[in-house]
């Protein structure tokens, strides 16, 4: 089955205290690349996240987002720095000391030193927010999967018909192909007969056009091109991924296009040549985007 590498997939998971959204959105991309957002506190099952992906994914630029509503992940806890505190304490009863103060540190007069006192934030993570989570990014991934394998299957039926088309203009080459050297040695047995009067020999005419036949001789190419069509063909019912077996047989077939397109020496040809390069940068389009 072809698989696009475009998609989006989302789903969401909860209980009585916490709800999991997961948000997973993909595009093509040469390799598999992940950027994954979530509080810090679920960090920890980032590993986890990305290995459960791997199930689903296996080539393109992926962004999984988690949110958490509900209760906080963190509570608050607040602590004192006693060693700054007894530093404080001992300098004000050293200013008491010197100028004959009477009045004593009161706890008014401690509440006002903030530096003392450090909020902390200890994670409050729910024992069961894990499973939820899991379950919200396997909800996504499943989604995200049939989005890809609808897109797909779309591109797998507009590239069997680029293919199609190309392959009657190959079948059409090949066909015409043959009578380029005819005409050829044709316009050549005139084009001598009016600078020679008719004294030219046949067998320099034949020569000449056997020369011309090697140098304009297509048979190969197009050889080579039934077999990247079928071969391309082939490719599309496999299960695996084959965005990039599709990419190399595109260029190949582009290859042997350029190079008959170099040799036809025939308006015909060539005229087929640039429908088949159209063609060609068509499914080049379709296939950037195949996993």
């Amino acid at each position: 089955m072809v698989t696009s590498m475009t998609g989006y997939g989302r789903e969401e998971a909860e209980n009585e205290q916490v709800r999991v959204f997961a948000e997973i959105k993909t595009v093509n991309h040469r390799f598999c690349e992940y950027t994954i957002r979530m509080p810090r506190q679920l960090l920890v099952l980032e590993e986890k996240v990305k290995k459960k992906a791997n199930q689903y994914i296996r080539r393109g630029r992926v962004e999984i987002f988690i949110t958490v509503e509900g209760e906080s992940l963190v509570s608050k806890k607040v602590k004192i720095d006693w060693d700054l505190a007894d530093q404080y304490v001992g300098l004000m009863d050293e200013v008491k000391g010197k100028y004959n103060l009477e009045s004593s540190i009161t706890l008014q007069d401690m509440l006002q030193l903030e530096s003392i006192f450090m909020t902390e934030e200890v994670p409050a993570v729910p024992a069961d927010l894990e499973s939820l989570l899991m379950k919200a990014i396997t909800g996504a991934l499943e989604n995200l999967k049939k989005m890809r394998d609808l897109e797909g299957q779309e591109l797998a039926l507009d590239m069997k018909r680029q293919l199609e088309k190309f392959g009657e203009i190959v079948a059409g080459v090949k066909m015409h192909a043959p009578s380029v050297v005819e005409k050829y040695k044709a316009r050549l047995e005139i084009k001598l007969a009016e600078l020679t009067d008719g004294l030219i020999e046949d067998s320099r005419i034949v020569t000449e056009a056997a020369i011309f036949a090697d140098k304009c001789d297509i048979n190969e190419e197009l050889t080579r091109l039934d077999s990247h069509v079928q071969q391309f063909s082939r490719t599309l019912t496999h299960s695996e991924p084959i965005g990039r077996k599709l990419d190399f047989l595109v260029q190949e077939m582009n290859r042997e296009v350029n190079t008959i397109g170099s040799k036809a020496n025939d308006s015909a040809i060539t005229k087929e040549v640039v429908e088949m390069k159209s063609l060609l940068e068509k499914l080049k389009e379709q296939v950037q985007n195949i996993e």
